[in-house]
């Protein structure tokens, strides 16, 4: 058992990593001075849910699970939720504004999920959760109000929109996750989104949809090229983003729960605020400035009201177990 949770902390580490370092291969000038921001998204969750494909089929096979018509309806709308809306919004913050204050605000959807997921599914809301709201909120007024110039505002609303649609997108594929498991929604959302976004642009090289989009200011969806900047320089930035922070970034945090619990594995998203604005500042050059600084402390604050009651709870289950399974053992040596 604690070799599994040493297992399942490195796993931690490797998933907080990759995505730290998301926002800043997106921002780097070999990834955005050479491809389209809906070409990029596009491509990297195609080419992460292919990668994903073998383990979801394999975890299918274990289970003993044949996907339904109804399932693939299911991959659809979180599909939809992920990539054309949020991961969308998402790759457009980054192109307005600065990597680190876009990882910062992002790693808050785990609170919003637990928002949509009382209002959409009535779980259950601890006065903790809604703690960590007001923090996080605090948290997204301090970097936009107290920003100034330095940072964009349109890049925090796009980033805010992409946190809500994301966690959407996690509480919508709940209870598919109950039955086909997270790596299988994961992947079928990746590839049906991309799919979906597939379909937008292609409506947008027409004569038609371009004018649709035009004429609604979707300009982004207009005449996106396929296979731009796709050179022997820009092709390891490219598989890497789409192979590590796409597909193996969400491996690792699907083990990292499996090798210790969902309220560990959510400590992923306690890390990304910490390590990407460092990353952004090391490779982008992008300084932390006192109120993105303040809206770090307000986040990484949130965080810690939201899952450190769990972790301390699990913790004294757990030596409670240990104990009643050790009294026993001590009853009958009494003997």
């Amino acid at each position: 058992m604690k070799r599994q949770f040493l297992f399942g902390c490195l796993f931690i580490a490797l998933a907080a990593v990759i995505f730290s370092t998301m926002e800043v291969l997106l921002k780097l000038p070999a990834v955005a001075g050479a491809f389209h921001p809906m070409q990029i998204t596009l491509e990297r969750f195609l080419v992460g849910g292919i990668c994903l494909l073998p383990v979801a089929g394999w975890t299918l096979r274990r289970k003993g699970i044949r996907l339904t018509r109804r399932d693939v309806g299911t991959f659809a709308l979180t599909g939809l939720f992920c990539v054309p809306l949020s991961m969308v919004l998402y790759q457009l913050a980054i192109t307005h504004g600065q990597a680190n204050v876009v990882a910062v605000l992002f790693s808050g959807n785990p609170i919003f999920v637990t928002l949509l997921a009382f209002l959409l599914l009535h779980e259950t809301i601890a006065w903790n959760n809604l703690l960590a709201l007001v923090l996080e909120v605090l948290g997204i007024g301090a970097i936009a109000g107290l920003g100034g110039s330095a940072v964009s505002l349109s890049s925090v609303a796009l980033a805010v929109l992409a946190a809500l649609f994301f966690a959407a997108y996690a509480v919508l594929g709940k209870r598919q996750t109950a039955r086909t498991g997270s790596l299988v929604v994961t992947c079928g959302s990746f590839l049906w989104g991309g799919l979906e976004l597939g379909a937008l642009l292609l409506l947008g090289r027409t004569e038609v949809g371009s004018a649709l989009f035009g004429q609604l200011g979707l300009t982004m969806f207009q005449d996106v090229p396929f296979l731009q900047g796709l050179t022997g320089q820009t092709l390891p930035y490219f598989l890497f983003i789409g192979i590590v922070n796409t597909a193996l970034g969400y491996v690792f945090h699907m083990l990292a729960i499996e090798k210790t619990s969902a309220i560990h594995g959510s400590l992923v998203f306690f890390f990304k605020p910490i390590l990407a604005p460092l990353f952004a500042l090391a490779v982008l050059g992008e300084a932390v400035t006192p109120p993105i600084l303040l809206g770090i402390v307000c986040f990484l604050a949130g965080s810690l009201v939201s899952i450190l009651p769990d972790i301390l709870r699990a913790r004294r289950a757990g030596q409670g177990r240990l104990a009643g399974e050790a009294a026993p053992q001590h009853e009958g040596k009494g003997r």
